[in-house]
């Protein structure tokens, strides 16, 4: 069952075109992957369905045909930020609880998820880009939004802490959380989301799992997201 619909959202700076009329579906509790590489548009369409960049043309709609309200239906992350670098990690979480009515209930299920409770009396500021990059998605799993968009989750993390961390978004898809994921390393997401979303200079390119994604280049039996990726682009 469909989440939301986007459809023909364009973004151009000046002469040039982030996002080209691109259009998608995203699913109830699912992780759709944005794949793409540097400078392909994805973090520009993540500020355009959170409000942050006004989009030129093109909007997201809930299935019965309304916008959707942001600051109601998406909570975003992003990347490379440090939030109130002085106070600590718990501090932080709590804000996420109290400010936005979030999900008091699983805490202290998402700090032992996210082995968080190590560092939860570090200032934010002090804190390693591994471990602020946990301490985030931390504070965007607590949000009570029903899709979160996270840009670069697994970015500053070691091999065992993307597993873990990839674990922690299967677990909350399945509780009902939808995710959508911008990740830069291809191989990375084909491990773990649902679907995809291949974005390359600001244009879709294609959409489905990968099964479905390799059958439009026919790709025998394929099992790599990286050969799709390039077929497809």
């Amino acid at each position: 069952m469909q989440l939301l619909q986007v459809k023909g959202l364009s973004k151009r700076f000046g002469n040039i075109p982030a996002l080209a009329d691109v259009s998608f579906h995203i699913n109830h509790s699912e992780i759709l992957g944005l794949i793409g590489p540097n400078g392909a548009g994805k973090s520009t369409l993540f500020e355009c369905l959170a409000g942050l960049q006004p989009a030129d043309s093109g909007a997201a709609y809930h299935p019965n045909g309304q916008t959707i309200e942001p600051a109601k239906t998406l909570f975003y992350v992003p990347d490379g930020i440090a939030p109130w670098p002085q106070q600590t990690v718990a501090w932080a979480l709590d804000f996420a609880i109290n400010f936005y009515d979030g999900r008091a209930a699983i805490r202290s299920e998402i700090i032992q998820q996210l082995d968080l409770q190590p560092f939860l009396q570090q200032p934010i500021g002090s804190l390693s880009k591994g471990q602020r990059k946990r301490a985030l998605i931390a504070f965007g799993l607590l949000t009570p939004h029903p899709l979160l968009l996270i840009d670069e989750p697994l970015d500053g993390l070691d091999l065992r802490q993307m597993r873990d961390v990839a674990s922690v978004f299967e677990t909350h898809a399945s509780q009902g959380r939808t995710l959508f994921l911008s990740i830069h390393q291809i191989s990375d997401a084909a491990r773990f989301c649902h679907r995809f979303l291949l974005l390359s200079s600001g244009r879709i390119c294609g959409e489905g799992t990968l099964a479905q994604l390799a059958a439009t280049v026919a790709v025998q039996g394929a099992q790599n997201l990286e050969e799709v990726f390039l077929a497809l682009t």
